[in-house]
């Protein structure tokens, strides 16, 4: 889809989506953030039987976020910046996106943004993303120095974390692109920070499911169609088995605990997506699904992170819970940023094209 062909009913459907992409993965991200090194014991030990049902605090807070949602917040800016910064001539995404992750990366160490620069853009200006959310130690050492990871030489080539996974659902959204694109730039930017291919492979699998249900797929459908894609590909295995076993126990019987905590602990990037999407496929609704994507002696704010991705995209912004909306943090950057995606995906043309060229947007994504 171009910017010529977008009806008005069109745009406020893939705004919507936008919107349920971003903040229902920052409502998990941060449902998690109190429980994340906690097993399932304890949680229940703290919380009752259920474990937690709502947000607990986390970084001196209730509804905080974590290195999840920023990462993923500087996805969706770099893939702004990379569309704006085609005007120029040059085009390569991988390289935008590295940009911006290394913008994150400075949240991670500086005390407050450099205000001397005028090329880092309005998301690298919010003094609240500064600040240190339990980030992986691969995404910190792949972003460490300018040179950038690619797949023929990736960074960190043993790691397979869900550092990975956790950040990609906005290459989904660029829903104008093939499904096959989508993927090869999800495993090109992964390999920035984690080599191992299945760290590599589930990114571009999550990207892809989460590009299906951007486009009006069912659930189980974007999964078939990534394990398509992914079987093509060398080291594929563990990432395909993660898929099947997720899509398997759906037919095992009501969902609980021991069934999540069956598809692994989380921590890496195809038990993340694995337990995202299983919970995703049984929700009854947004905040069962994400009780449950939760509640599991593992890494609960990536998993949390993942399946409200992906049940925020599948059903748009008004189905997310209004309470735990009222109460997360970081929400209007979340939104503005949603809609500015939503807005450049649909109108291009009239920002920064023959349409006329906004100097505000311009100064908001530089294509510096």
């Amino acid at each position: 889809m171009g910017g010529a062909v977008w009806g008005r009913d069109e745009q406020q459907d893939f705004r919507s989506r936008v919107r349920g992409c971003l903040l229902g993965g920052a409502m998990g991200d941060a449902l998690g953030a109190g429980i994340e090194f906690a097993s399932l014991a304890a949680i229940r030990e703290a919380h009752g039987e259920k474990g937690v049902t709502d947000y607990v605090p986390a970084y001196g807070r209730r509804g905080a976020i974590t290195d999840d949602t920023q990462m993923a917040l500087f996805t969706a800016e770099g893939l702004i910046r990379a569309q704006v910064r085609r005007d120029t001539g040059s085009w390569h995404p991988p390289t935008d996106i590295h940009r911006a992750y290394r913008r994150w990366a400075a949240t991670q160490s500086d005390w407050g943004p450099d205000e001397r620069r005028k090329d880092i853009g309005w998301l690298a200006r919010e003094e609240w993303l500064y600040s240190r959310r339990a980030p992986g130690r691969a995404c910190l050492t792949g972003l460490g120095d300018d040179r950038m990871g690619t797949l023929d030489q990736p960074k960190n080539p043993a790691s397979k974390g869900c550092g990975t996974v956790m950040r990609s659902a906005p290459f989904g959204l660029l829903v104008g692109w093939e499904p096959q694109l989508v993927f090869q730039l999800a495993l090109e930017c992964a390999a920035q920070t984690h080599g191992h291919p299945t760290g590599v492979l589930a990114a571009g699998a999550f990207a892809v499911i989460v590009h299906g249900l951007a486009r009006g797929e069912a659930l189980d459908g974007a999964v078939q169609h990534a394990l398509a894609l992914i079987s093509r590909r060398p080291g594929h295995e563990e990432t395909s088995a993660a898929l099947q076993a997720a899509l398997g126990a759906v037919r095992q019987g009501l969902p609980d605990a021991a069934r999540v905590e069956a598809l692994g602990e989380g921590w890496t990037a195809e038990e993340a997506l694995a337990i995202g999407v299983y919970c995703a496929l049984v929700a009854e609704d947004i905040r069962h699904g994400l009780l449950l994507a939760v509640n599991h002696s593992g890494d609960s704010d990536s998993t949390g992170s993942i399946c409200g991705n992906l049940l925020g995209v599948q059903h748009g912004e008004t189905a997310l819970p209004p309470a735990w909306l009222a109460e997360l943090e970081g929400r209007g950057t979340i939104l503005q940023l949603a809609d500015d995606f939503a807005m450049e995906m649909t109108q291009s043309p009239a920002l920064h094209g023959p349409g006329g060229v906004s100097a505000a947007w311009l100064e908001r994504y530089p294509a510096a």
